[in-house]
């Protein structure tokens, strides 16, 4: 079981130190255990019980009120709100309550709920992105496990794959032939799904290569395929030499297309970019360059 400091759960749920400390002294909201040099050790119940009642204070209820419900009542409470209302910050508490028990149930219930107040990019841009962040966040403290992450984002990808079937495949005139794919070492294809989803939505040809390919094997592909773009992501942490030379790789060896990168290290690192290489900020960017808008 995962330990936190009071500083832990003030970076995960955003509430202050010392709300938490008056919470727990006036309304006996949890009893934590304390260390040898008596600071106190919060348990994942702990984090999990703060979270439902900080979500229920900010929807009117009062502490007082809050900390009489048994923990059933509790987890009800907040289901019927998340089924009731459109706030982005309380879905994404939800999922991540979902994700720490292991729960699908609760986790399709609120995403669910979300797809039906909003279409599905907005829900991946509100809620599943910044949700995403928030799992960085809590990496950093070590609240989560490998075992739980894997859980929710395969949870997500196969939302994200369901969403993609679900297009018709509506070719528009001048359509572009995409080759997608993620470069050796990176796994995270989230991102990715959605530039698919996107494209398809467009009307444009899309080649899924998926995780972990290295950029060597793709030189004879492209000569054969001929895409017009070459799209990936880039999130796992490159040194300032090891993203240069990539980049070098990519217009060197795909100097006939146009490469769009998108991610993390893209946000770390500032370079003079090659003539064949743009970077995507947003999903907004794809639109724009595809269009002739940049």
């Amino acid at each position: 079981m995962v330990s936190y400091s009071i500083t832990d759960l003030e970076k995960i749920t955003g509430i202050k130190a010392h709300t938490i400390r008056i919470w727990e002294k006036r309304y006996k909201v949890f009893n934590p255990k304390r260390t040898a040099t008596n600071i106190r050790c919060y348990t994942d119940d702990d984090l999990k019980r703060l979270m439902n009642i900080s979500l229920l204070n900010r929807y009117g209820l009062r502490i007082s009120n809050i900390v009489t419900m048994s923990q059933e009542e509790l987890n009800q409470k907040v289901i019927d709100i998340t089924e009731n209302t459109s706030s982005h910050n309380m879905i994404i508490e939800q999922m991540i309550v979902a994700m720490m028990e292991f729960n699908e149930d609760k986790f399709e219930k609120v995403l669910t709920s979300a797809l039906i107040k909003s279409n599905f990019e907005q829900t991946v841009t509100n809620v599943i992105y910044p949700f995403l962040e928030r799992i960085g966040i809590l990496w950093l403290v070590g609240t989560i496990t490998p075992a739980q992450e894997h859980f929710i984002v395969n949870l997500i990808r196969r939302k994200m794959i369901a969403a993609i079937d679900g297009l018709m495949e509506t070719p528009v005139k001048d359509a572009k032939k995409f080759l997608l794919f993620l470069p050796a070492g990176e796994f995270h294809e989230l991102s990715l799904l959605f530039y698919w989803y996107n494209l398809k939505k467009m009307g444009h040809k899309v080649i899924y290569l998926g995780q972990s390919l290295p950029v060597d094997n793709l030189r004879l592909f492209t000569k054969t395929q001929q895409p017009d773009y070459i799209l990936t992501v880039l999130t796992t942490a490159l040194n300032p030499e090891q993203y240069e030379s990539l980049i070098s790789t990519f217009a060197n060896d795909f100097s006939k297309q146009t490469v769009l990168i998108s991610g993390l290290q893209t946000r770390e690192h500032t370079i003079d970019l090659p003539s064949n290489i743009s970077i995507l900020e947003c999903p907004d960017d794809l639109y724009n360059i595809v269009n002739g808008k940049n």
